[in-house]
């Protein structure tokens, strides 16, 4: 997979890009990033990126001219089918499943916003979609793409060294994660629940697979609404549901 970040401030992606996980990808050649100051594709000798609001107001606007050139100058590499995303306060709330699809793309472009956003013709005519970290506002869409590009790099073929580390992520099947214990067995009078240490996979897989409803439920019970769950979940579930009611 590529992925191309037009910011203007490609110094920031320096350090979490260059270490972990995404360092790992990228030297193995599984992730190629690229960055791209976008002051580079302006057309003045001050590197003019935004302006003034049309109709008055607070702010700057971040000009099309440059954004245009820099999306097309990374579209000019044809062995790739490109995706466009501007990230911006306004955008889809990113989320697990988005990061499954995006995994699945060949070429991703990331626009970083600033200022009081982009001129409205980018939306209009340049990006395919539009995605935010939440509902809270960002100096700039860098630490955005730093948060999504991690989640994407984490789906992608032989990026974990244990391909299983994925698919017990909380939220990956909708579900939260279940707890986890190390050595040791025993700390400041607090034991690892017996079940994990009888070396019994069965009733292992059957905790486990419990303490993700029952934290699911404790803490995020809005994801269980959109939840698949199989005949045997669905029972642990009214069994919490009544143990907890008792309780």
């Amino acid at each position: 997979m590529r992925i191309d970040i037009i910011t203007l401030f490609p110094s920031m992606f320096r350090g979490p890009f260059d270490e972990s996980i995404i360092k790992r990808a990228r030297k193995k050649g599984i992730l190629e990033i690229n960055f791209h100051n976008l002051r580079d594709f302006t057309g003045d000798r001050h590197r003019t990126v935004d302006d003034l609001p049309y109709g008055g107001g607070a702010g700057m606007v971040m000009k099309p001219e440059p954004l245009f050139r820099a999306v097309e100058k990374v579209k000019e590499e044809k062995r790739f089918s490109w995706k466009v995303i501007l990230l911006s306060p306004q955008g889809q709330p990113f989320a697990q499943e988005k990061a499954k699809e995006l995994a699945q793309e060949e070429g991703l472009i990331f626009i970083c916003g600033h200022y009081e956003g982009v001129d409205e013709r980018v939306r209009e005519h340049l990006i395919d979609e539009e995605l935010s970290l939440g509902d809270f506002v960002l100096t700039g869409g860098e630490l955005a793409a730093m948060v999504i590009v991690d989640a994407i790099a984490r789906m992608l073929p032989e990026v974990l060294g244990c391909k299983d580390s994925v698919r017990e992520d909380s939220f990956y099947q909708t579900l939260l994660d279940y707890p986890h214990y190390t050595r040791p067995p025993e700390f400041r009078g607090w034991k690892v629940p017996g079940v994990l240490i009888s070396g019994n996979h069965q009733k292992i897989r059957e905790w486990r697979k419990k303490k993700k409803l029952e934290n699911t439920f404790k803490k995020r019970p809005d994801l269980l609404k959109t939840a698949k769950l199989s005949r045997e979940e669905e029972e642990m579930l009214e069994q919490i549901k009544r143990a907890r009611t008792e309780h």
